[in-house]
C-alpha cells in the first residue's frame, strides 16, 4: 500500500507534468523554471524560512478541515474561521496579551462552526452550502466591525491598531519573517496524528466518516461526533487567524486572508487527511506560493503558471479522492 506522502507526491507529479507541457507550448524550458523553484523554496535558510512561513496558515487550516473531513463533513467554512480568528484574536490581544489574543481566536473559530455543525446533526442540512455562506457571513462581520468600530486612527485602508510588541508571537529566525507559528501548527499535527489513530474519540470519528450509518448501528453517537469534529476543526482555523495576526500581519487588515481556509482544503485532500499529508502538502503549497512571488525576479515567466501548478495539483487531489470512493 502507498504511503500518505506517496500519495500526497503523485497529484503534485502529475501538475508538474501538465505545467511542464505548457511552459514547453509558450517556448519556455521547463526543468530550467523548476530548479529555479526549487532554489527559491529551498535553496539557503532564508528561502526555506520563506517557505516554511507561507506554509504555516496553511498547516492550520488544513489540518482543520482534515480533521472535518474525516468524520465525513465537508467543511468549506474554514476560511470563515480562520478570518474571524484573526480579528478576535488581535483585538483581544490589543488589550489582553498573547495568550487571550490566541484562545479568543480559536473560540471565535468555535463560532463560526457552531451553527453548521449543529444543523447538520439535527436536521442534516448539507454542510457545504451551510459553511460556505458562513465565509461570506464572516467577511461582511469583519469589514463592518473595523470600519464601524475597530478602524485604527490615521490608517487610509481597512485595518485595526498595531498590536503591542509584548503581544506578538516570538520570531524563530528574526531576519526572515519565521514565527513560533509555526511550532504550534506542528505541535498540533502531532497531537492530531495520536489522537486519530490511539483515542475513542478519534476512532469514532473515523468510523463516522467511513460508514455514518453502521457507525450509528454499533451505538456510535454519529449526531456527538459530527459535532465535536466540526468544533474542533473551527476552534484550530480561529487558532490559525490568531496566530497570523499576532505573528505575521500584527493587526487585522483587509484582506488579510488570501483563501488560506480554501487552499487548507487542498492541502487536506492531498495529503489524504493524514497528519503526514498533511504536513507535506503545506510544505509544497508554501514552497509554490514563496517561491512564485520571486522566481518572476529571475525569469519572464508570469506568475500565472504557478496558479496553474496549484489549481491542477487540487484537481488531481480531487480526481484521485473520487476514485477512491
Amino acid at each position: 500500500m502507498l504511503t500518505s506522502g506517496f500519495r500526497a507526491v503523485v497529484p503534485f507529479v502529475i501538475a508538474l507534468v501538465i505545467g511542464g507541457a505548457v511552459l514547453l507550448a509558450t517556448g519556455h524550458n521547463p526543468l530550467a523554471f523548476y530548479q529555479l523553484l526549487v532554489r527559491e523554496s529551498f535553496g539557503g535558510t532564508d528561502r526555506i524560512a520563506a517557505t516554511l512561513s507561507a506554509a504555516t496558515p496553511l498547516l492550520f487550516t488544513g489540518l482543520a478541515t482534515a480533521i472535518a473531513f474525516r468524520a465525513g463533513v465537508f467543511n468549506v467554512g474554514v476560511e470563515g474561521g480562520f478570518v474571524l480568528g484573526g480579528l478576535t484574536g488581535a483585538t483581544v490581544a490589543l488589550h489582553a496579551g498573547l495568550l487571550a489574543g490566541c484562545v479568543a481566536g480559536a473560540l471565535a473559530g468555535v463560532l463560526v462552526s457552531a451553527l453548521p455543525a449543529w444543523l447538520k446533526a439535527r436536521w442534516n442540512v448539507d454542510e457545504v452550502v451551510t459553511t460556505l455562506m458562513s465565509n461570506f457571513v464572516v467577511a461582511g462581520l469583519t469589514g463592518w466591525l473595523v470600519t464601524a468600530f475597530l478602524q485604527a486612527k490615521g490608517v487610509a485602508n481597512s485595518a485595526t491598531p498595531l498590536i503591542p510588541r509584548s503581544a506578538w508571537l516570538p520570531d524563530l529566525l528574526p531576519p526572515y519573517g519565521l514565527t513560533s507559528g509555526v511550532l504550534i501548527a506542528l505541535v498540533l499535527v502531532m497531537l492530531y496524528a495520536v489522537w486519530i489513530k490511539h483515542s475513542v474519540l478519534g476512532y469514532e470519528l473515523r468510523q463516522t466518516g467511513l460508514n455514518p450509518r453502521f457507525s450509528a448501528a454499533q451505538g456510535i453517537r454519529v449526531g456527538r461526533v459530527i459535532i465535536v469534529s466540526m468544533l474542533i476543526s473551527g476552534a484550530i482555523a480561529g487558532l490559525g487567524g490568531a496566530a497570523h495576526a499576532l505573528g505575521v500581519v500584527h493587526r487585522f487588515v483587509d484582506g488579510f486572508s488570501p483563501g488560506y481556509g480554501f487552499t487548507g482544503i487542498a492541502v487536506a485532500l492531498l495529503g489524504r487527511n493524514s497528519a503526514v499529508g498533511v504536513v507535506l502538502g503545506a510544505v509544497l503549497f508554501g514552497a509554490l506560493a514563496s517561491a512564485g512571488t520571486t522566481a518572476q525576479l529571475f525569469s519572464d515567466i508570469p506568475l500565472d503558471i504557478v496558479d496553474v501548478l496549484s489549481g491542477t495539483v487540487m484537481v488531481f487531489a480531487v480526481i484521485r479522492l473520487w476514485r477512491q470512493r
